[in-house]
């Protein structure tokens, strides 16, 4: 049985700078057994991030669309996870206004932070918090998912203009402001599952130093660096804007590019 005190030895072990900013995607499930559950893990991250910024994803792609447009911050339920849709509830913790892509956050500067996601009309825009974590040097855990979950990776394809990752046209969103106000957020969306195959990069991110695995609970938990691991993937996909196009194994000349690069050593 985990304990929010072994919880937040975990944290340090994995090395999180408590003082930092941590973005945190998650399965509860795989973290295991905990001593009070979903609220005790929420609590130790609270906890060991007090003088930093902690951020979870809130987002509502699945059910926000053309059929039903209207996001609202206080009541839209987040789609991915039982621990960013208890987060968001939480007291102190504030939720940016994006319609599909919303994150959560609580601590130093949170409330900043999230500021100004419905003026983005992309998922992931490089203004947008997706932006903010690159710009603070943040760290991302994969709490016992892998790097198919890392919504990061899909910023970094926008902001190096992948071909076909996003719609060409806008699709009129509505995100209800705290005035109860209804602003028109004109929204393009993602495209394809490139998703599916950003575990292809696992070992090239561990090989260069800008990801390590350790365990959060009993969760396998990756760590992430996200101004490194962005500026290396920006760099592979450069050089090949197909990289997560499909499931086929990395061409031999980018894996040893990658693997081979001076700044990753």
């Amino acid at each position: 049985m985990h304990t929010k005190t072994g919880l937040k030895e975990d944290l340090a072990t994995l090395g999180i700078d408590p003082k930092g900013t941590l973005l945190v995607h998650s399965s509860m499930k795989q973290i295991g057994d905990v001593a009070g559950g979903a609220d005790t893990v929420l609590d130790a991250l609270s906890e060991y991030m007090v003088e930093g910024l902690l951020v979870l994803p809130t987002h509502t792609w699945s059910y926000v669309g053309r059929e039903k447009p209207v996001f609202d911050r206080e009541h839209s339920p987040s789609c991915v996870g039982i621990l960013t849709e208890l987060f968001r509830q939480r007291p102190g913790v504030h939720r940016s206004l994006h319609p599909t892509h919303s994150v959560a956050a609580l601590g130093r500067g949170a409330e900043t932070f999230v500021r100004g996601d419905e003026l983005c009309d992309t998922p992931c825009h490089r203004s947008s918090v997706w932006g903010r974590l690159f710009d603070r040097h943040a760290q991302i855990i994969l709490v016992g998912v892998d790097l198919n979950r890392m919504t990061y990776f899909h910023g970094v394809e926008e902001w190096v203009d992948v071909p076909g990752r996003l719609t060409d046209g806008h699709q009129t969103l509505y995100t209800v402001l705290p005035s109860g106000q209804r602003k028109p957020v004109p929204s393009r969306r993602h495209c394809g599952s490139p998703s599916d195959h950003f575990h292809k990069v696992d070992h090239i991110m561990r090989a260069a130093g800008v990801m390590h695995i350790g365990q959060f609970g009993s969760a396998e938990t990756r760590v992430c660096q996200a101004r490194p691991m962005a500026t290396l993937l920006m760099d592979m996909l450069r050089k090949d804007p197909e990289l997560f196009s499909d499931s086929s194994v990395l061409k031999p000349d980018l894996e040893r590019w990658a693997l081979g690069r001076e700044e990753t050593k």
